[in-house]
């Protein structure tokens, strides 16, 4: 139990780095006409593939382990 309380700290600085990163590399294709509320219907939707793929699903990943990690943080105190 000692390792786990003294090592969960820099697992979540490292999770957090790498969220943090993740969220920013994934692309944006909104205009300022989406950001300010209207809706382009047309162009929105686009199926994710290649790295565009492996990315959105590592950034899933890496959102729950963090909530994971944070929950056996909250739990440990």
């Amino acid at each position: 139990m000692g390792f786990i309380t003294t090592a969960l700290p820099y697992i979540q600085i490292v999770l957090s780095a790498l969220l943090i990163g993740a969220i920013l590399l994934q692309q944006t294709s909104s205009n300022a006409g989406g950001a300010l509320g209207g809706s382009d219907a047309l162009g929105s939707y686009h199926t994710r593939r290649g790295a565009e793929k492996v990315l959105f699903n590592s950034t899933v990943i890496l959102a729950i382990l963090f909530a994971i990690s944070a929950l056996v943080a909250l739990f440990l105190k």
